[in-house]
């Protein structure tokens, strides 16, 4: 008895996460224009969602039904944005203002494979150098580390754009030169082996 109970309480609550987790993504792909993506996770989503609720609903006396039920729901959120982390869907567009306008800094990030607008704006203290700049995601906290690399004073906001056209930046993308810099970035500090990356450049 005890045993069949508590196979109950982890298919509910694994059923729980697995639905919570797909409506993160649902919700994060249709505010990101992936609408058929995200129309085939939401039926996959609801039918899932449909199973649990109706192994709980058959047994509301069973508290401890209704409390795998509440568990695998905040896990299920939690497991939700790690997903979307790692996959790291989209851009992100990065303001930053530099005290010193002499840096060459948009140089120095386009030949990276880094998108960017500079402009001259001023200041309170004087002179700055203004840019603007597009990344993938997933190179993001890279992006970071460069522009303090060039510029540790340097003054840095960020936000997702929910839609980009047009531009010469997207090519440079298809080319990985990107994805090449930062992988020779990670080879000369030791990070990836020089064997390892040569083979998946092969593949």
């Amino acid at each position: 008895m005890l045993e069949n109970a508590l196979i109950m309480v982890a298919i509910i609550m694994a059923i729980n996460i697995i639905y919570v987790s797909l409506s993160t993504l649902r919700v994060i792909l249709t505010l990101k224009g992936r609408r058929y993506i995200a129309a085939v996770i939401g039926t996959i989503e609801i039918i899932i969602y449909t199973l649990g609720l109706g192994l709980v609903l058959d047994n509301l006396g069973e508290i401890q039904n209704l409390v795998a039920y509440g568990l695998g729901y905040g896990i299920g959120v939690i497991s939700g944005s790690i997903i979307e982390e790692k996959l790291a869907l989209g851009y992100t567009t990065v303001n930053v203002i530099s005290s010193n306008p002499d840096i060459t800094f948009t140089k120095q990030l386009r030949e990276k494979g880094y998108g960017v607008t500079s402009w001259y704006a001023y200041g309170m203290d004087g002179d700055r150098l203004a840019l603007q700049i597009l990344s993938p995601r997933k190179y993001e906290l890279h992006l970071y580390e460069t522009i303090k690399s060039i510029d540790p004073k340097a003054f840095i906001i960020a936000y997702e754009p929910k839609q980009i056209h047009g531009g010469f930046w997207v090519k440079q993308v298809k080319k990985g030169k990107i994805v090449r810099s930062v992988e020779k970035e990670k080879e000369q500090s030791g990070e990836v082996p020089k064997e390892e990356n040569i083979s998946s450049r092969e593949q």
